[in-house]
Order: structure tokens, then sequence, then C-alpha cells
């Protein structure tokens, strides 16, 4: 939903977020001096997934003209009655006395497993977790859990202006579970196919680039193969389908097998490795053969264009619209907390207290 569309008072309600990427280790402060002396020693440190969230959420609120405060912890001490919006992480649950109503999520827990006894802890109102099948795992334990993804800076991940479509294909890596096995079963098979036709291809491997060296990649790449076990969003493929790239996904489905918890702890099934898509975005595959069986027809719709993937981007995922989105959120929360609670009975004839 564009801006211009949203009709916002700004006396509402202002958001109280709280999101710090790290905690003190060692004495109060540390953290600061940590981060410098990281950067001093590694360079600028790659984007991580949270603070992507914190900062394309706030941008789309900007856009949207909503208000919010940025870990004001003396405000929200003085006014207990007020939602706190907790980003992430964890640590900040027990960094400050929370009297207020929370919001919580994206950037916190794994599994409920983690902290079974959250909403009886702390006044944890409702969890907020990236994607729908992220949030069916999660309910059976929070049942207040609802599915919201941080929106794409389509004008950042945008195709370029002129064409400079000089590599066919970029390949984008995130295969951590099963490594060796699925080098071999899966990643060997396709860099094959692709070297056969004489297709040019780039790589990229999850966590070993900067947010520009993969922009630059999808500038000049007509298509992109995403290859992950599961993702809760899939931000990185969101941003090459943003810029106008077609995706070829491997979506394999089965059960979700962090090795934290699967299977002594969790067996939840199904997961997505692209969970928010549609036909527009590109195709998926389930295992190497359905690659084998698909490359085909994808490459010919790349070719003919026949794909939308930047349509489906801006009709589900601008940073206005899961910005209007977590705001909506929000102001459910504080307007159930002001409804005096009643139990579930017949009042005039309706029943009351269910919903």
């Amino acid at each position: 939903m564009p801006a211009k569309t949203f009709d916002y008072d700004p006396d509402d309600m202002v958001l109280n977020l709280f999101y710090e990427d790290k905690d003190d280790r060692w004495f109060p402060g540390d953290r600061h001096l940590r981060r410098m002396a990281r950067r001093m020693l590694l360079g600028e440190p790659r984007m991580s997934g949270q603070l992507r969230v914190f900062l394309n959420l706030c941008a789309g609120l900007d856009r949207l003209g909503i208000r919010y405060r940025v870990n004001d912890y003396g405000y929200i001490a003085r006014h207990p009655g007020e939602l706190a919006c907790i980003i992430g992480r964890t640590f900040l649950l027990d960094k400050f006395a929370w009297k207020n109503p929370i919001l919580l999520g994206v950037a916190a827990h794994n599994h409920p497993l983690d902290d079974p006894d959250l909403f009886k802890r702390l006044p944890v109102k409702k969890v907020v977790v990236p994607g729908p099948w992220y949030a069916d795992m999660y309910r059976p334990h929070w049942p207040d859990t609802e599915a919201w993804p941080i929106g794409i800076d389509t004008d950042l991940w945008a195709p370029p202006a002129t064409s400079q479509k000089s590599v066919d294909v970029l390949i984008y890596d995130k295969v951590h579970w099963d490594r060796d096995r699925y080098a071999a079963e899966l990643i060997e098979p396709v860099r094959a196919r692709l070297t056969r036709e004489g297709r040019s291809f780039a790589e990229l491997r999850y966590g070993s680039y900067k947010e520009e060296d993969y922009r630059a990649a999808l500038a000049q790449s007509r298509a992109m193969i995403f290859l992950c076990q599961n993702e809760s969003q899939g931000i990185a493929y969101q941003q090459a389908l943003s810029c106008g790239v077609p995706v070829l996904a491997w979506d394999p489905g089965g059960p979700w097998r962090d090795p934290d918890y699967y299977p002594h702890r969790v067996q939840f099934a199904p997961v997505s490795s692209v969970p928010y898509w549609d036909d527009r975005c590109g195709a998926k595959f389930v295992d190497i053969a359905g690659f084998e069986a698909g490359w085909d027809d994808f490459w010919a719709g790349c070719a003919a264009d026949t794909f939308d993937p930047r349509g489906f981007v801006l009709d589900n995922l601008t940073l206005e619209q899961r910005a209007l989105q977590y705001y909506e959120i929000a102001r459910s929360i504080v307007r159930q907390q002001a409804v005096p609670q009643r139990p579930a009975g017949l009042v005039d004839g309706c029943l009351t207290g269910i919903g």
C-alpha cells in the first residue's frame, strides 16, 4: 500500500521500538568496544538479517509518517501501560524489568522450546515470526503468534537503469545442513548442467559477501538459482525478485531439520525455502531430478520474459505494506488492552469474551 493511501493520525500511537544487536559481555558498555575492535581487525561488518529487519521496519514507518522511539528505556519505564515492541534480541527480555505489554519479534527465539514459559514469565501479548510455516510451528506452543515479513526496499533493490546482463545465472548457495552430501548431490550437478549448456554463471555463498556485492551480482545476472533447505522469510531471494531477476528455487519441503532441534526435540513439517511466492517469481524444484526436468522450461521463461518477479514484490512486500502490517498488529494489542476483560457469556443476546 503506497504511503499516500494511508490515513494516519500521528497522535493515535507512537511505537516504542527496542533493538540491540549485541549484549555486554564482561562489563557495562563493552559491546561498543568489541564492535570497534572487530571493525579495526576485520573491516566493516556484514549486514545481519536481524539488523536488516529493524532498519527496514524503520524505513517503512518513515515512509508512512508513523512516529516511533528507539531504545527509550526511560520513557517506557515511566509509561508502564504503553506497548513495548521488542524486535530483538532475546537478551533484551532480561535486560529490563518489563512491566509493559510486549510485542515480541521477529529477531527473537528459534523455537518456543527455548523459552516455554515466556508468556507466563513476561507480559508478552503477541509474537511475530517472519513467515507462515514458522508461525504454524510456533502456535501449538505460543498460540498468539502471527506471521509478519519485513518489507524490501524496492528503490534500492531495483533493476539496473541500463541492461548490463553479462552473466546467465547467479547461484546463491545457502546450503548449510548436510553440506557435504548436498555439495555432491545438488550443487555440483547444477554447475555441471550449466557448464554443459555453455551457460555462464557466478556464485555467492551465504555469509561471505556484503550487500553491495550482491546487488552488483544481481545487476549482471539474467536469472538466479536459489539453494537453501528452508527460510523463515528469505530476504535474499526476495531482494533478487525485487531486482527483476527470476528465481529457480530448491524447495525440498519436509521437516524442519535444524540439528539443534531435529529430530530429538522438534518434528515439524512442512517447511519451505520460499515461503512468499507465486508463479510470477520463477519456478521451484524438489531435488536434482526436478532441477534437470524443469531447467529448460525455466530458462525458456526467462528468455521469453514471461516472469514478473518485481511485480510480486511490489504487490506483497514493499516497505510500506509490511510496516503498516506491523503498526496494525501493535495497534490491535493496544486496543485489546483497552477493552475490559469479561468472561464469555451472553450479554444483550450476544456472545462476548470470545474472539
